[in-house]
């Protein structure tokens, strides 16, 4: 299985340097939102650093809830199962429902002055950090403003997470206008993933220096890898036994039974997005570095950016909101001892859940065929008790 892995990813570096690139039709967030007969609005914000992010609603009458989505996805991950998703079930349930998306992706791709291919290099300098530091309190303050509450509930995945957790940390005013978070899969520490993710956390560093040699800046999405994937994917013949067996149960954990065919032929139409060749190289140091710090730039250059050789941590002490992490026994991405090693860095964890299903993984809290028995109870139950947004 690791040699068919590590084939699989030779491959997509190959189309990386030399691939051409092909349009495919997917249906878009608010498409997958009017097949379940509901409205969407959409909404843009820009960022500090001149990002134009898409943010989708679905108006309810109860408290608004913002969901960001983890790494190399998008908004249609909250909907990807029609009613029987995340994002379906709380707005059937009255919420108000807003899907966030982080700069880069399918549905942020705009900026006021940099061209994401004319102006790669520049235009993908980002990581992890800007998206925290930039991008979600660009999105809350809209949903704020546009909602007119002091406070949101906020929901987040895997990356959806660790920019909740860089903002808390930096920008600590901005707990103030959190009333809970659900961290769904987090991640802040990266230290004790197995085989074959930490081997190719080593190997980095090798990576990256290579992918800039040829001046690639981002990977997947719509760049000629991404066309690789999902021509590999989505094969009806072997997409689902070679990328499910060969490539995401060994890094996300196995589960043929929330993960099926049905719902991967349908995730790989979109996913996995683009991803900045940094932000991938930052989770990377995160691991190998054993710390949720900031981008290591090198001595010299930390030096002139931070006034220190090394890159400073991101205090979690300074995470005021109320979090709620749900977790899976069978994550091999976010596991259960590095989500322990963030559990006693937070000063205000409401909740500590591990799903009662035991091989649940770290795609299953946004895919998973049965969320409604063993995820939707723990999240509702929670936005009960925190149901107090004030208008």
């Amino acid at each position: 299985m690791h040699v068919l892995y590590w084939a699989f990813l030779c491959g997509l570096f190959v189309a990386c340097a030399y691939g051409e690139n092909k349009s495919q039709r997917r249906l878009t967030t608010a498409e997958r939102i009017a097949l379940t007969g509901r409205r969407s609005e959409v909404h843009f914000v820009t960022t500090d650093d001149g990002y134009v992010l898409t943010v989708f609603r679905i108006p309810g009458t109860r408290g608004p809830i913002l969901l960001m989505h983890g790494i190399l996805d998008t908004s249609d991950t909250w909907v990807l199962r029609g009613n029987n998703s995340l994002a379906m079930t709380l707005a059937n349930l009255g919420y108000d429902v807003w899907l966030g998306n982080c700069r880069g992706n399918y549905y942020s791709k705009d900026h006021v002055k940099l061209n994401a291919t004319s102006d790669a290099e520049v235009y993908w300098n980002f990581s992890f950090h800007e998206i925290g530091y930039y991008d979600l309190p660009a999105t809350i303050d809209l949903v704020l403003k546009k909602t007119g509450v002091e406070k949101l509930n906020t929901i987040g995945h895997s990356q959806g997470t660790t920019i909740f957790f860089v903002m808390g940390s930096l920008r600590p005013e901005y707990n103030d206008k959190v009333n809970v978070l659900l961290a769904l899969a987090p991640v802040a520490y990266l230290q004790n993933v197995p085989p074959p993710l930490s081997l190719i956390i080593k190997v980095a560093p090798e990576l990256v220096a290579a992918l800039t040699l040829v001046k690639q800046y981002y990977l997947l999405g719509d760049s000629p890898s991404g066309e690789v994937t999902r021509s590999i994917c989505n094969n009806p013949l072997h997409g689902y036994p070679v990328c499910a067996y060969g490539v995401v149960f060994p890094i996300v954990g196995t589960d043929a039974e929330e993960y099926t065919p049905a719902i991967h032929y349908e995730a790989f139409n979109y996913y996995p997005d683009n991803g900045s060749v940094k932000t991938l190289d930052h989770f990377a140091q995160v691991s190998l570095r054993r710390q949720f710090a900031q981008y290591d730039n090198g001595p010299l250059d930390n030096l002139k950016l931070y006034g220190t050789t090394s890159p400073p941590k991101y205090d979690l002490s300074k995470v005021k909101m109320p979090v709620a992490l749900l977790c899976g026994a069978n994550d091999k991405l976010s596991t259960l001892d590095d989500v322990a090693l963030l559990r006693a860095a937070l000063p205000n964890v409401i909740q500590y859940t591990v799903l009662n299903r035991k091989r649940a993984n770290h795609v299953d809290l946004v895919w998973g065929k049965t969320m409604e028995k063993y995820l939707f109870p723990d999240i509702l139950e929670i936005l009960t008790r925190y149901e107090n947004v004030r208008k």
